[in-house]
């Protein structure tokens, strides 16, 4: 199933989008796409139902975040090798682990705000696991039973705020917009595997990432059984799992974006996102 979330902002339904590309509206059987309906139980009495059946939400109505009520925003840096290889880092021995406040949170083709100040905001197309089941403390050959779906994650991130103004990462990824979400929350039937899929970004049409989660160094098993070991996962959690190479402080000479520039990016099988760059008034 592809689930997604539509509507004003703070007042989004739960929805579907069918085989035919439709959108379909869930509000009669769950009240949100969050974490008490993503369990396997609960996943599985929607897969019941008949898409055609449901009614059907204009195209042009729009897609929130492809989750709500998110609890934890957790993000894993330095995770792809040829990411790490041209910031001129080292693959981490561990995981390098920080957090996007969940404020930063908006819908997949919402407009991104630049803070203000800022010179250095920066794109991350990402692979995003969107857990559906309590984890602690789990065995890595149980990990993927605790995976809801994916969804794609645009870590977009301010590079002053993050490596030059001291202390830990998170005051340069957790600014508002910084987080879209979706466009849809795929279940893992639909994803043959997570670890074979095609991401790229573009920035007003020029191909800056063009990647495969292959080169991810620490996999989505790996990564929930570690972090389960730090703090518990739960449904709804997000963790968004690195990204591949051609990121703007990559460039020679870096490039950043500015208002009115407009990026497009997708991971196969998950769909795509745009969002515009504006200005904080």
């Amino acid at each position: 199933m592809k689930l997604l979330r539509f509507g004003p902002v703070g007042h989004e339904k739960p929805g579907l989008l069918d085989d035919q590309g439709i959108l379909r509206d869930l509000s009669a059987h769950v009240t949100d796409i969050s974490g008490e309906y993503l369990s396997h139980a609960s996943l599985t009495n929607l897969t019941q139902l008949d898409p055609a059946q449901l009614p059907e939400v204009p195209a042009e109505t729009r897609l929130g975040p492809c989750v709500g009520h998110v609890g934890k925003f957790i993000c894993i840096g330095l995770n792809y090798s040829d990411h790490a290889a041209e910031t001129g880092a080292e693959v981490p021995a561990e995981p390098v682990v920080f957090n996007k406040w969940t404020s930063a949170i908006c819908g997949p083709n919402d407009e991104v705000i630049i803070p203000r100040g800022s010179t250095k905001t920066d794109w991350e197309v990402e692979l995003g696991v969107v857990v559906g089941k309590t984890a602690r403390y789990v065995d890595e050959r149980d990990a993927m039973s605790h995976v809801a779906g994916f969804c794609i994650v645009n870590d977009v991130s301010e590079r002053e705020y993050q490596l030059e103004r001291c202390g830990t990462w998170d005051k340069g990824k957790g600014c508002d917009t910084f987080g879209p979400l979706g466009p849809w929350l795929v279940t893992p039937d639909e994803i043959d595997d997570p670890h074979d899929l095609a991401l790229w970004l573009e920035v007003d049409g020029h191909r800056y990432q063009d990647g495969s989660t292959q080169t991810m160094v620490y996999q989505v098993p790996f990564l929930i059984s570690y972090l389960s070991r730090f703090m518990s996962l739960q449904p709804g959690d997000v963790i968004s799992t690195g990204t591949p190479p051609g990121v703007g402080m990559g460039q020679k000479p870096p490039v950043y974006l500015k208002a009115g520039q407009r990026m497009r990016l997708g991971i196969a099988g998950l769909g795509e996102q745009c969002q515009m760059l504006v200005n904080e008034e």
